[in-house]
């Protein structure tokens, strides 16, 4: 598996922690030169020790920078063959009865026109490839895209939106003769630190793990690595002919109804 991703150049969004870091870990393992970004420096400074990846502080929602963000990246190395659009929040969420108009405007300001730009800056930067316009765009969306939460309305939303951002990416780029793939994968609960961290203060640890593994019909949580690890294939010449697709990874979750 080591080296499926050897001379190749990758972008991660939201890569401090959670599925990102994972990520960021994953490429690196498998050959790839990584650039993640972030807010959160003191973790950044720790994923880059372990991994050798490098750090820009960046927010996706901020259109000029993402500018500055690309032409360092390309600077440095060269190129860029794959990005994943994983930055994504639920501050400031609720209902569609209760969520203000600030928190919604964070959550899709983030969730989804971020995604756009990290879609929109990704392929620029992939048509300035030598050999041409080439690369793998992967856009993390979830499970909530085809299960709409009530009390997350706009991550529920935003969710379902950047499946269908993929979606169109990809036709654009085929038919403007880019071999540059776009896709989006739909994990179901992961087994975060973030995830860890209620379990243990929600002071019944056994009843809520047992809740968030009781979803799944296969009865536990997708491992971060596992989900990293549909990245990592999707980024590779393996997924070559794979664009326009969006990848349920939610143990049969949404698959369909448990029954009585």
């Amino acid at each position: 598996m080591g080296g499926r991703l050897d001379g190749k150049v990758a972008l991660v969004t939201g890569g401090t922690s959670g599925i990102g870091a994972g990520t960021v870990r994953r490429l690196v393992s498998e050959g790839a030169k990584v650039a993640f970004t972030g807010s959160n420096a003191e973790a950044a400074a720790a994923l880059c020790a372990e991994t050798g990846a490098q750090f820009h502080r960046h927010d996706v929602r901020d259109g000029a920078a993402w500018v500055a963000l690309m032409e360092s990246l390309l600077s440095a190395r060269g190129r860029l063959d794959i990005a994943f659009a994983n930055a994504g929040t639920e501050h400031g969420d609720g209902s569609v009865e209760d969520i203000s108009l600030d928190g919604w405007n964070n959550v899709i300001g983030i969730n989804q026109t971020g995604a756009m730009l990290t879609v929109q800056h990704a392929i620029k930067a992939m048509a300035r490839n030598a050999g041409g316009p080439t690369g793998s765009i992967i856009i993390n969306s979830s499970m909530n895209a085809h299960r709409a939460m009530g009390n997350f309305v706009a991550y529920s939303v935003s969710k379902a939106a950047v499946v269908a951002l993929a979606k169109s990416a990809a036709v654009h780029c085929g038919n403007r003769g880019y071999r540059i793939r776009v896709n989006a994968i739909l994990p179901g609960v992961v087994e975060t630190a973030m995830i860890q961290k209620l379990i243990e203060q929600s002071g019944a640890a056994e009843a809520t793990r047992a809740a968030y593994e009781g979803m799944s019909p296969l009865k536990r949580m997708a491992s971060v690595d596992e989900v990293a690890g549909l990245v990592a294939w999707l980024a590779s010449d393996e997924a070559a002919f794979v664009s326009g697709a969006e990848y349920v990874i939610d143990g049969a979750t949404t698959a369909g109804m448990m029954g009585v």
